[in-house]
């Protein structure tokens, strides 16, 4: 396995996320320096929380640049979690409008619910289903549920950015990104179980 620099912006408890993938054999170090960031060879953005507060973060440390120099410039991999992945996009309209890292093109818009049915915040285990063959879900790979805590979605500006998407008030919601080195997932690997070992073991063998 490589080296897997997973970015603490300090507005959250990454340890879960830190245990998951020392679990499936990956070096790590965790670091919210720029120079790390610079050096990395597989980023992991993870993150709970608003928009604000995780851009925010990221210019606190001064990563924003780096994070687009390495993955936009030297094309290393990155892969965004919950938040994390909702940062990759180019804007939120989260409590206002706020700027984005701009990796795969989109919004983040927020889930809307008609139906009682269906809450939001979306929490619980959802089943995703792929919009395409992919690194996370190649063909010989079952639908499978993973954990869910979200009530804003990633709207990519291009379907064929859409890794896997779930059924949620009639509507299909992207919860999983796939372009080139990057990759995101609004649901969570890491309270996923062996669905969310396997799924970041894919992922890191293939990156």
């Amino acid at each position: 396995m490589k080296l897997v620099t997973i970015i603490d912006t300090d507005i959250c408890n990454i340890t879960s996320v830190v245990n998951t993938f020392e679990r499936i054999g990956c070096d790590i170090k965790i670091s919210n320096s720029k120079e790390d960031i610079l050096s990395a060879e597989i980023l992991v953005l993870p993150g709970v929380g608003s928009y604000e507060h995780g851009m925010s973060a990221l210019k606190k440390f001064d990563l924003i640049d780096a994070i687009r120099d390495r993955v936009i410039k030297d094309k290393i991999p990155i892969l965004g979690i919950c938040l994390g992945m909702q940062l990759l996009a180019e804007s939120s309209a989260e409590h206002g409008n706020h700027i984005g890292l701009g990796i795969i093109p989109g919004k983040v818009a927020k889930l809307e619910s008609t139906d009682p049915g269906y809450r939001v915040p979306n929490m619980g285990w959802c089943d995703v289903i792929p919009d395409k063959e992919s690194i996370m879900f190649p063909a010989n790979v079952e639908n499978e549920t993973y954990y869910h805590v979200h009530s804003y979605y990633f709207e990519c500006a291009s379907a064929s950015d859409v890794a896997a998407h779930i059924s949620f008030n009639g509507k299909d919601i992207p919860v999983a990104v796939e372009k080139e080195n990057v990759i995101g997932m609004q649901f969570h690997p890491e309270k996923s179980q062996d669905k969310g070992l396997n799924l970041l073991t894919r992922i890191i063998r293939n990156f």
